[in-house]
């Protein structure tokens, strides 16, 4: 899986979620990616809650939002703290 800041959410299952977005975050600050773009889609909203559960919670997000440019309810945009 590449490392440039967009996750797309769609091949994973959702069991793998809760441990690859944490993952994910810290290989983007290894690169020195701070802002990322994840792609869980829109449906019935259950994953974007999920991924939203855990964004949270993580002590390395400065903030996320939805942005119409980026996906509209589909896609969830990350800030991150720079190391």
């Amino acid at each position: 899986m590449p490392i440039d800041g967009v996750l797309d959410l769609h091949t994973f299952s959702p069991k793998e979620i809760k441990q690859l977005i944490p993952d994910y975050i810290e290989a983007c600050l290894d690169k020195n990616i701070t802002k990322l773009r994840i792609i869980h889609g829109k449906g019935t909203g259950t994953l974007r809650r999920i991924v939203h559960s855990i964004l949270e919670k993580h002590p390395d997000v400065l903030s996320f939002r939805h942005e119409s440019d980026a996906g509209s309810w589909g896609a969830t945009v990350v800030e991150l703290k720079a190391r």
